[in-house]
């Protein structure tokens, strides 16, 4: 049973997660053309192929920070606090190895740039991409330890303090970064102040974590049992991540490659919107990690499972089709306004990335129950093959059609893992019953018609060619898609659900007393 701090500190969290996102998306829109122009577009390019390279280390991780939350609330559950301590120990270990693995490729990768990207790049476009990749080596050093302190603030349901360091940490990168590219450091001012705000993150939670949550540490008896089982289970973590790094990183890599930075600047910018749409929906479902770990734990109940998975799913959806519907209608002009005419193709990689990744964006909670229940193997050896796949599709592609050519690619691997193989998975095997889970969807999906005639029109009469227009017609939009939702999406109790919260922000915010 959730204590009421624990209810608080969820609410709370899924507050602080959408602030974060609004904070992200207002600091994108004022920064990127900043920095785009600070940079320039093949600088840009150089520091997200940069990116793209040293995340293929992450991989080091091998899965381990995806099995710590399933193995906490094991031993929570007996209330045994000897035995997270050990496994707080056991992981701390595993960590520090890997990160000097991790480190050790890393500088091999530094030292190879020239033999990998010599046929796109020039000398000095290699120079300075080698500089960067240093850089985000000791970044990358930090966040494996760092990732044991995070995942028992997650376990510990602490979603206050987390997401409130998260505000934090969103509002300080872009401040150093804008005072080191005035300084005239370039991309460097990006991986460097990236490297700065990673450090005072991972201090502050080792504080938090020793001082205030007594997070404790056994290196005593540690069971090599305890450690394969572990192992096995972060496998398929592992494969998973191994997919993600394909789906969202190939393509910048085959695009360094093959075609060159300019390329890699317009897929980079397509995929930034991306990102924030995919924490749309991580921010909802992240919070929900534990309750499901809970659920399974204890009663393992199918139906309680399904009604969850179809409640934030249906939240999900509701949040992310007024953002991909309304990117369709604006999205060109908000990116020829934000970027400029040299990232009008960035416009298209976007909405090839952004409609096929919603179904599992919106079933991500899916996720969570498959690593609960310990059948996440399969996802794993699906995404695997989509995976290579993907590269298959996209190298062709992206040596002919450039930066759109290589989101083709991953769009068509996404719709064939996610939308039908995955469905399949998790009806007949998990357990979840999908049927009433696209039943609902398609309930509420009623109160797109309204919004959707409303964008073809603005489509077909205006021209918006200001921001003043932009922001004047998404407004509108928004209110049409909200009330349209209301009205003909959500059943009767999420109206009186809202009703009721709103009489209850009334009477706060204006101090007066309810009787009843």
């Amino acid at each position: 049973m959730r204590t009421m701090e624990n209810k608080n500190q969820f609410k709370i969290g899924i507050f602080l997660s959408y602030i974060a996102i609004f904070l992200r998306i207002i600091i994108q829109l004022g920064y990127t053309p900043f920095m785009l122009r600070q940079l320039g577009q093949n600088e840009y390019g150089l520091y997200q192929l940069a990116n793209s390279v040293i995340s293929y280390l992450s991989l080091f991780s091998l899965g381990f920070g995806g099995a710590y939350v399933r193995f906490y609330f094991r031993y929570k559950a007996d209330d045994d606090l000897e035995g997270i301590a050990k496994l707080n120990g056991l992981f701390l270990i595993v960590f520090s190895v890997l990160s000097c693995i991790a480190v050790l490729a890393g500088l091999v990768l530094v030292k190879e740039t020239h033999a990998i990207f010599r046929k796109s790049l020039t000398p000095q476009e290699i120079e300075i991409t080698q500089l960067l990749m240093k850089v985000l080596v000791f970044n990358l050093a930090l966040s494996f330890p760092a990732s044991i302190f995070q995942n028992f603030i997650t376990a510990k349901e602490q979603f206050v303090w987390q997401r409130g360091l998260n505000l934090l940490t969103i509002l300080f990168n872009p401040f150093l970064s804008i005072i080191l590219l005035f300084m005239g450091y370039k991309a460097v001012a990006l991986v460097v102040a990236t490297t700065i705000v990673s450090l005072f993150s991972f201090t502050i939670n080792i504080w938090f974590c020793l001082g205030k949550l007594r997070m404790r540490f056994s290196f005593k008896q540690i069971s090599p049992q305890l450690l394969k089982e572990i192992a096995l289970f972060s496998f398929f973590i592992f494969l998973n991540s191994i997919i993600d790094q394909i789906n969202w990183s190939v393509d910048k890599f085959l695009l360094g490659m093959y075609v060159g930075s300019a390329s890699i600047a317009v897929y980079s910018l397509g995929a930034v919107i991306n990102n924030l749409y995919l924490q749309f929906s991580t921010s909802i479902s992240s919070v929900f990690g534990p309750q499901v770990n809970r659920i399974v734990s204890t009663s393992n109940d199918n139906h309680e499972l399904t009604v969850v998975f179809t409640r934030i799913g249906r939240l999900q959806y509701l949040v992310l089709m007024l953002i991909l519907t309304g990117f369709i209608f604006v999205g060109k002009p908000f990116t020829l306004l934000w970027a400029g005419k040299d990232y009008v193709q960035s416009y298209y990689v976007a909405l090839l990335l952004l409609i096929p990744v919603t179904i599992p964006l919106i079933q991500n909670l899916g996720i969570e129950i498959q690593r609960a229940k310990n059948m996440h193997q399969f996802r794993s050896y699906v995404y695997l093959a989509i995976a290579l796949f993907n590269i298959c599709l996209s190298i062709p592609l992206c040596q002919k059609y450039g930066a759109i050519g290589s989101a083709i690619g991953t769009a068509i691997s996404l719709i064939l893992g996610n939308g039908l193989i995955m469905n399949w998975y998790y009806d007949k095997k998990i357990g979840l019953d999908i049927c009433y889970f696209w039943k609902e969807i398609l309930i509420l999906s009623k109160g797109l018609i309204v919004p959707i005639t409303f964008g073809c029109l603005i489509n077909y009469y205006y021209v918006i060619e200001t921001w003043k227009y932009l922001f004047c017609w998404g407004l509108v939009y928004v209110t049409i898609y909200s009330l349209s939702m209301y009205l003909f999406g959500i059943q009767a109790q999420e109206q009186q659900k809202i009703k009721r919260n709103v009489k209850k922000m009334y009477h706060k915010v204006f101090k007066k007393k309810t009787y009843k």
